[in-house]
């Protein structure tokens, strides 16, 4: 045997090798997908006008802030529709409007006067940017929310460019959690609050505008809390005044935890990033005696009343249960929705489902592989156990890239397996029917296997190129099984390419070299 067969002959051996060692055992290195496993199919759409809402709404109290902070004491602003109308604003002050727009709302904003109101509105490309936003930010924080969760492999994607978001979760086992865990906005914030100072909030909102005498300030609105019994169930409700500015936010948290209180009793620990904390201790240490509403999702959790200076960490309590308090340190850690999530569709897929889908798979692949086998022995004779050998080692090839790369085998990735399968034959059959015809044009086996495999190179790779750069579009603009089948679509080609020339060829050369002088082909 000479050097060269030899050499060839080991980089077969080492390739199928690690294919191999990577797949082996299937069932522990193969990471199936959800219709194979079981899980969730979630489809969710961001209610991106709350994230519009939400933008007018800090546009608005900038303004009314950074103007009173000028010494335009007199202004006031107020949200209509997409607008923000703002009055109080003497005409030889608009310097100051203009200055605001300039350094803290930027160019997503056009303002103009209109005797003496002057009208704040979102440009289209900053209404489009503050949507586009909150799709980017809402999947990047239920990606963080499920990893944080522990889910294996999820698939979590935008739906082509729509405010639509897709979710697939395999394995898991409990739904109404996850659902809870995605949708749970999980805003916090810390607001100073007035009445009541302390021993919870107000019995009505009547009582709470009475300490007001009937008008509240504007800088001031009542939330709602839960009066819950011992057992954490809401029994009634409570009402505070706060402040509508927030001292700091959840935006501030360097991180939460789940802990145990004084009286062993469920909390969240947290603590602030230096910014966060530098604000906090200034509002805590220049408010002693004020209440501090902890305020959830605009709902108050509690309202203790400053005692002394706080800096860089605190407590949440609120009569958790131990699960509640693990679910909202996840959230609070993974950031706040910027926008309320809607679901449009729920699949439950159960492992029952995914097993016989896999069996079915199995079944339809070895029908198929055999099938394939038969026709290649019976037209191709004793030349056909090159291709079958080729085949063999394809799918071996597949599932070990599969495995070393953590690829998701789908249902469509076992018919993308399947598909392989035909391609790789398809490219035996081209080769065969080159010698073929070469043979009966009078050349020697050798003359003939060389011919062969020269001329239909081109038509293979032609053949396997397109559909490489089809199985591409599909990877990018697909999702959940379609990627799945393109995956294994993709590596298949690969596979079948090395399989069908470089190892056939490889087993073609070493026919030839045991022998002296072949003068026929079984083909």
């Amino acid at each position: 045997m000479n050097r060269n067969l030899l050499y060839r002959g080991l980089l077969i051996l080492v390739v199928v090798a690690i294919a191999a060692i990577s797949a082996w055992p299937l069932e522990d290195k193969i990471n199936l997908g959800l219709d194979l496993r079981g899980g969730m199919h979630l489809v969710l759409e961001v209610q991106v006008e709350d994230a519009v809402k939400s933008e007018i709404d800090n546009a608005m109290e900038r303004i009314l802030q950074d103007a009173r902070d000028e010494g335009i004491s007199t202004v006031q602003a107020r949200r209509e529709g997409e607008q923000i109308v703002v009055t109080g604003v003497p005409p030889e002050r608009d310097e100051v409007i203009a200055r605001i727009r300039q350094d803290f709302l930027g160019p997503s904003w056009d303002w103009d006067r209109f005797g003496d109101r002057i009208v704040f509105e979102l440009t289209a490309a900053g209404r489009a940017e503050i949507r586009d936003g909150a799709v980017r930010q809402a999947l990047q924080t239920i990606d963080n929310r499920i990893n944080a969760y522990g889910v294996s492999e999820p698939v979590i994607a935008q739906l082509g460019s729509s405010d639509r978001i897709v979710v697939q979760l395999p394995g898991v086992d409990d739904p109404e959690r996850i659902r809870e865990l995605i949708k749970n906005t999980a805003f916090l914030e810390f607001r100073l609050s007035d009445y009541p100072r302390a021993g919870g909030g107000a019995s009505s909102r009547e009582e709470v505008l009475a300490n007001y005498g009937g008008q509240l300030p504007d800088d001031v609105e009542i939330l709602e809390g839960d009066i819950t019994d011992p057992e954490g169930r809401r029994v009634g409700a409570q009402y505070y005044a706060v402040t509508r500015r927030s001292v700091v936010t959840g935006r501030d948290l360097k991180n939460a935890r789940p802990s145990l209180g004084q009286f062993n009793e469920p909390v969240v620990n947290f603590t602030f990033n230096p910014q966060g904390a530098q604000r906090f201790g200034e509002v805590t240490g220049a408010n002693i005696g004020r209440g501090l509403a902890i305020v959830l999702d605009d709902r108050v959790v509690s309202a203790p009343t400053i005692e002394d200076r706080i800096s860089d960490s605190g407590i949440i309590r609120g009569n958790f249960t131990q699960r509640e308090v693990e679910d909202l340190s996840l959230v609070l850690r993974s950031g706040a929705l910027p926008a309320g999530i809607v679901y449009l569709e729920e699949r439950t897929v159960g492992p029952s489902l995914g097993r016989d889908s896999i069996e079915q798979g199995l079944r339809a692949g070895l029908i198929g592989f055999g099938l394939v086998v038969l026709v290649m022995l019976i037209v191709y004779k004793l030349t056909g156990i090159n291709a079958v050998v080729a085949l063999a080692l394809n799918v071996v090839i597949v599932f070990g890239a599969l495995a070393y790369f953590g690829a998701t085998l789908t249902l469509p990735g076992i018919a993308g397996i399947i598909l392989t399968v035909g391609m790789a034959v398809d490219a035996n059959v081209l080769v065969f029917e080159r010698i073929r015809e070469e043979l009966h044009a009078g050349r020697t086996v050798k003359s003939a296997i060389d011919a062969g495999f020269s001329k239909a190179l081109s038509s293979i790779v032609d053949a396997n190129v397109t559909t490489l750069i089809a199985a591409l579009f599909l990877f990018q603009f697909g999702t959940g099984p379609i990627r799945g089948f393109a995956v294994t679509l993709s590596v298949g080609i690969f596979a079948s390419v090395f399989t069908a020339v470089f190892v056939s060829r490889w087993l073609f050369d070493l026919q030839l070299a045991r022998r002296q002088r072949v003068e026929r082909l079984s083909i």
